[in-house]
């Protein structure tokens, strides 16, 4: 009987800590596959001491008997994914034997790069935060069927066809009058990431990974952003360009529905935001201050502070909702060791109305949080790795969740380790 592909996903505005608990889940798989998103995401892991971030690569990579793919939902940048690879290879890893490329996904140009730029800059007070990597415009040719993919670097004309689609954004530049780019130097840099992007093996990604499913492989898919930054799911305009629920791992991979299993997601003791869009539960005050120092709250991509606020059970119950999620994953409670009183969102008020669930347009509504209060565990948790030593006011707040929420709460992190990582349940 052919087996079914289980899916990670973030639940919040991405930074959830999805690169940490993939690790952490790859030795039970056989195969990751990650399904969307760009090198606008950054998967971080850590073990042994030493950080490490991904932005295309999937999180299982450092597992060398377990095969990984991009798959064809991805956006890359070829010099982005060339610094990756060369990274781990002077930690001695050799991607060329467990690393494999759609041919389907889409190559993000420098012209892709230097509109995202431009476009950011002429909406001035009203941009929406972009990483700036490119990854709207390269979905926009993907969806206009002009984007160039990594199959076409094998064409006899891909010179023309690059050409082609970068003077047609030449053309789009000159109406933003954007002109802030040396568009020569950037060329010479993408081309020979073109070179060294031809010796990682590619492959026809729907088939490798609907073959693994027919022999019985665990194939884990791997999701970026969050749930609440999806297309057309999330805090729009300010999302990303993809997919990042659930079902983005079918369009993604190129597997049917029927082939889905469990449907992990992973949320944050508290919540996180980077860049603009609607955050109900967002801290102005030293609380919040204090939330993104313990946490170290600074984006893995860009460095950029993000947002902090109290956990949003009503977010998290849509998030629940959209995807199916069958089993949860509560990341960094260790970061809220330090507070005497942790509160949690359990609705919100607006327009005079008490609300249980996201409005349409949250841009324009104001939701002001409806709050419970519960005690703080006021101790440090990093060192557990038993549920019998957590103390029980912390318990107390996974179990409060749960019930509200209706799904297990599977596995618990209480530090950036591989090694700081409770499961409750038999995965």
């Amino acid at each position: 009987m052919k087996s079914k592909a289980d899916v990670l996903l973030g639940l919040q505005w991405g930074d959830e800590g999805k690169g940490k608990i993939v690790d952490v889940l790859t030795p039970h798989y056989d195969l990751i596959a990650r399904f969307q998103g760009g090198p606008n995401a950054g998967h971080s892991l850590e073990f042994e001491d030493v950080k490490h971030v991904l932005h295309t690569i999937p999180s299982g990579i450092f597992h060398p008997s377990k095969l990984n793919i991009v798959g064809n939902g991805v956006v890359i940048d070829p010099i982005i994914l060339a610094k990756e690879i060369h990274k781990l290879t002077e930690k001695g890893m050799n991607v060329q034997v467990n690393l494999r490329i759609s041919r389907k996904a889409h190559l993000i140009l420098p012209t892709h790069r230097i509109l995202d730029a431009a476009s950011e800059a002429a909406k001035g007070h009203a941009k929406i935060g972009s990483t700036l990597k490119g990854i709207g415009p390269t979905y926009m040719d993907k969806t206009g069927r002009n984007g160039l993919r990594v199959g076409d670097t094998e064409a006899a004309d891909f010179q023309l066809r690059y050409e082609f689609l970068r003077n047609k954004h030449i053309e789009m530049l000159r109406l933003y009058e954007f002109s802030d780019f040396n568009l020569p130097d950037m060329e010479k840099e993408w081309f020979e990431a073109i070179k060294f992007l031809k010796t990682i093996p590619t492959c026809d990604s729907e088939y490798l990974v609907n073959q693994a499913l027919s022999e019985n492989k665990k194939v884990l898919a791997e999701g970026a952003q969050g749930t609440l930054l999806d297309i057309d799911f999330g805090s729009y305009p300010f999302v990303t360009s993809s997919n990042t629920i659930a079902a983005g791992a079918c369009t993604g991979l190129g597997i049917a529905p029927n082939s889905i299993g469990q449907v992990y997601g992973i949320f944050k003791a508290y919540c996180t935001r980077v860049g603009s869009g609607p955050f109900p539960t967002e801290l102005f005050d030293e609380t919040g201050e204090r939330m993104r120092q313990a946490g170290k709250e600074f984006g893995s991509t860009t460095g950029r502070p993000r947002r902090c606020g109290w956990l949003d059970l009503p977010a998290l119950k849509y998030a629940i909702m959209i995807n199916g999620v069958t089993r949860l994953i509560m990341m960094k409670a260790d970061v809220l060791s330090e507070f005497d009183n942790i509160r949690i969102c359990t609705s919100y008020t607006c327009d005079g109305k008490n609300l249980d669930y996201i409005p349409y347009d949250t841009n324009q509504k104001v939701l002001e949080p409806v709050y419970i209060d519960m005690k703080g565990w006021k101790t440090d948790l990093t060192a557990f790795t038993e549920m019998n030593q957590l103390p029980q006011s912390f318990v107390d707040y996974v179990n409060f969740i749960e019930r509200e929420v209706g799904v297990p709460i599977v596995i618990l992190s209480v530090g950036p380790d591989r090694k700081q990582t409770i499961i409750r349940q038999p995965l």
